[in-house]
């Protein structure tokens, strides 16, 4: 015989012991019954049932189905993430597999939202089982005792690319009275990647892989309010407690299991949405979405699909409770608390040169608000917040309740009570005398002239926006802009907070040239500087901007330069907002030149899904100038 088959001979019949080693369970079990059960299954085509689709996270391509689970620990069949129907089966023929010791790893306990979904719909006899509870997931199940669940949105941060667009995350709610000891299911990318533009760049190809957590909801309170300086709103889900039994099992099913995080699709946001299928399936949420994901876009869905009918709750972050109480001091007040931190003033002191009581528990509360928050993001030390705080808190306790309430914070409009935000626009021109039709289009987000999100009116991001035009004179329709990135973050500076503001951009516009004609280039242009806000004036900035240019129309095929931009931004009522700006680049490396621009952007409200513009610029390069007005309606879709 044949070395060869002396070893198949001995090495196959191990093949079984090796797969009960390694699953923890064991096959032996009586096919005949499950068998029967899979014949069944097939002729009520359960396969085909959305709730299977969810709990799998199936989802239709153009050959079949595909699960956006990653994770190969996730099924059953070898060809379980693209097969609903050996997965199924595999499932049923799991089930009834002789348990181990380990019996929390049965099938039945690790997939029991697949156990208690089958069960139902074949009407299995509990007694065939090898496995009757799952005493893990039941002692779960009675720490957390859901009864309700909150829907999460931590507000813009535009300091951080991976917040910028906003979070969702849910809070199961148990019998205690207060939401912060209930707990946090969250859906994020695992990494410890510092770099926001790394972050963002992996993030957009899949380079991450993105795992559901359940933490205590203070603790996500901590981190989005207190450090990361995001308001919160918290939408109230009315989800049964049957329906809050069907989310924990299938959140059961996905913890410790991976599916590539995609920083436009796949993300924090979309992953959640299935588990609230899993709880109602007879909402239709995933399926809204093809391209990208905005956190504030799935709030609307859920809102629509009924999920969401009272009222959200506003919780103002520590940084807008600073803010707030310093608005009610002057700026003479303000440098007080400042020098109480610095050291300078002595709390006890305040009293000799502030004479009004009322302003000093004004200057006290917002000393203490403003060192909570400095030790919270790390500023000062433990030690050194403990010590001031004490001071405080004694000079407060002798002043004793204020004759009136003094605080009230007024919740900003509801993030979810604005336009959508893809845009079309339409236009009618004029440049030099020479008359044109512009159409435009943006799929996300928003610019500085759209309507404002919250108190965040400093925020631009806007991906794949382009406009196309028509000059008359020419008979030509050309591709006036192209930008990939838009990003423009005004974060004003006052006497307590000193952000830094930022801007990318990058794409293809047309340029004028020496010869006067205007060529398609394309433009790196980034920078960095300051923003101020004025009650009278709104928000003023300053940046300076390195810019490359490359293009076949220019000497060289480039031009880089450093210029400096200027702006006002000013809501001048409700429906009227103003943009006045002006930029200087002088461009010393390639192909040299100075180029100038000044505009006057002006939007007029027209309801909640449209606007009017009007734009009028003027522009010098190459020592051509030319001047141009554009009226445009815009739609938001």
């Amino acid at each position: 015989m044949q070395k060869g088959n002396i070893l198949r001979i001995w090495f196959f019949p191990l093949i079984p012991i090796f797969l009960i080693l390694i699953s923890g369970y064991d096959s032996g079990a009586d096919t005949s019954y499950s068998e029967q059960l899979i014949q069944t299954a097939r002729e009520k085509k359960l396969c085909q049932e959305k709730y299977w689709r969810i709990l799998l996270h199936y989802k239709k391509t153009l050959s079949g189905y595909e699960s956006l689970i990653d994770d190969p620990r996730f099924f059953l069949a070898e060809d379980g993430k693209t097969n609903p129907q050996s997965e199924i089966e595999a499932t049923i023929t799991a089930l009834f597999a002789r348990a181990t010791e380990e019996a929390e790893e049965h099938p039945i306990c690790r997939f029991i939202a697949r156990y208690v979904w089958l069960r139902e719909k074949l009407n299995i006899d509990e007694s065939e089982l090898w496995v009757s509870t799952c005493e893990k997931f039941d002692q779960v199940v009675r720490e957390i005792r859901p009864k309700s669940a909150t829907l999460v949105f931590p507000t813009y941060y535009m300091n951080s690319p991976a917040s910028m667009f906003g979070h969702t995350l849910l809070n199961i709610e148990t019998d205690t009275k207060s939401k912060l000891l209930s707990h946090a299911v969250n859906y994020a990318a695992i990494t410890e990647e510092t770099n926001g533009i790394f972050f963002a760049v992996k993030g957009l190809f899949g380079f991450y892989k993105g795992y559901y957590s359940i933490l205590p909801y203070y603790q996500k309170i901590q981190e989005y309010s207190d450090i990361s300086q995001r308001d919160i709103w918290e939408y109230p889900l009315n989800l049964t407690e049957s329906e809050m039994g069907r989310m924990t099992r299938h959140l059961w099913e996905l913890h410790k299991v991976y599916t590539d995080y995609y920083f436009f699709d796949e993300n924090c946001s979309y992953n959640l949405l299935f588990l609230l299928e899993s709880a109602r399936p007879s909402v239709n949420l995933t399926d809204h979405f093809r391209f990208w994901v905005l956190p504030i876009d799935t709030i609307k869905t859920i809102k629509d699909e009924g999920l969401i009918t009272d009222p959200p709750a506003y919780r103002p972050s520590k940084a807008t409770k600073v803010k707030y109480k310093a608005s009610l001091l002057s700026g003479e007040h303000r440098k007080t608390v400042l020098d109480i931190m610095d050291g300078k003033t002595e709390p006890k002191d305040m009293p000799t040169f502030v004479r009004d009581k009322t302003e000093q528990i004004k200057i006290t509360d917002l000393a203490a608000e403003y060192l909570q928050y400095r030790y919270a993001m790390e500023e000062i030390s433990k030690s050194e917040y403990q010590n001031i705080l004490l001071k405080i808190l004694k000079v407060r306790s002798r002043l004793g309740k204020p004759a009136e309430k003094l605080y009230h914070i007024s919740p900003p409009p509801q993030p979810d009570n604005i336009h959508e935000t893809g845009k079309f626009s339409i236009g009618l021109g004029v440049r030099e005398g020479d008359m044109f039709q512009e159409i435009g289009y943006r799929p996300v987000f928003s610019d500085l002239l759209d309507g404002d999100y919250g108190y965040a009116e400093g925020i631009q991001i806007e991906f794949g926006s382009g406009k196309l035009r028509y000059y008359y004179s020419d008979k030509e329709l050309v591709l006036d802009t192209l930008n990939f990135i838009d990003i423009l973050s005004l974060s004003p500076r006052d006497i307590l907070f000193r952000p830094y503001s930022w801007k990318v951009n990058t794409g293809f516009v047309r340029k004028t040239m020496s010869d006067g004609d205007a060529s398609l280039v394309y433009r790196l242009n980034t920078g960095g500087g300051f923003t101020f806000h004025h009650d009278r004036i709104g928000l003023y900035y300053l940046f300076a901007e390195p810019e490359l240019n490359m293009g076949g129309a220019l000497k060289d095929g480039h031009a880089i330069g450093l210029g400096l931009s200027g702006g006002l931004l000013k809501n001048i009522t409700s429906s009227w907002k103003c943009h006045l700006s002006a930029k200087t680049g002088f461009f010393e490396f390639g192909d040299r030149h100075r180029a100038t621009r000044i505009s006057l952007s002006q939007r007029m409200k027209l309801n909640i899904q449209s606007n009017l513009r009007l734009e009028i610029s003027w522009e010098k390069s190459f020592d051509k100038s030319h001047s141009e007005a554009l009226v445009s309606w815009n739609i938001f879709f």
